[in-house]
């Protein structure tokens, strides 16, 4: 029988399916490293992406925060005005109002009073006068009680001065229905 030899086959097989493992084994791995390139840039595309996003949304919002600050400037001098009209309309109300009260003060005085002072606060006025008797400063008192702008008076001083009387009370304005409804 034949002596042969089958060592330096199963040798070059074994070379062979090693070289053709460890080709593989360079090719699964530069496959797998291009894939984790490639995720890598688009994953920088991403970041890249979302980074020019962001700084377009903070550009806008610093112009939305701009117009924001405006429009509370705008909404102050918006109440700075509506105060002021309706500071305004007060006094040409007002202005109607001590005309009507100086008028209605004028009707309702009786013969023999004269009046000296008048001052106002609030609603109040403080009216000083002299007459030439009590019952005419109690006529004048009945007078404003039954008046439609006058509330109430209230005899504050009567003193006798030489031959006239005189006297101070006080008398309250009536509010109007308009107020009355604010």
């Amino acid at each position: 029988m034949a002596h042969i030899n089958l060592l330096p086959w199963r040798e070059e097989a074994r070379e062979a399916r090693q070289k053709s493992f460890i080709m593989m084994l360079v090719l699964s791995a530069l496959f797998a490293g291009g894939i984790l390139y490639a995720g890598m840039m688009f994953m920088d595309d991403l970041i890249t992406k979302q980074t020019s996003r962001n700084s377009y949304l903070q550009k806008e919002i610093s112009l939305l925060d701009g117009k924001i600050k405006e429009i509370a400037q705008l909404d102050e001098k918006r109440e700075s005005l509506l105060a002021k009209t309706e500071v305004i309309e007060d006094l040409q109300g007002d202005r109607i109002k001590a005309v009507k009260l100086l008028d209605a003060l004028a009707k309702t005085m009786p013969q023999g009073i004269h009046l000296t002072s008048i001052k106002r606060s609030g609603e109040q006025f403080l009216l000083s006068g002299k007459a030439q008797a009590n019952a005419r400063v109690s006529a004048f008192m009945r007078e404003l009680d039954e008046n439609e702008v006058f509330a109430k008076s209230n005899l504050s001083v009567v003193a006798r001065a030489q031959a006239e009387k005189t006297f101070t009370l006080s008398v309250t304005e009536k509010k109007d229905d308009d107020e009355e409804d604010e």
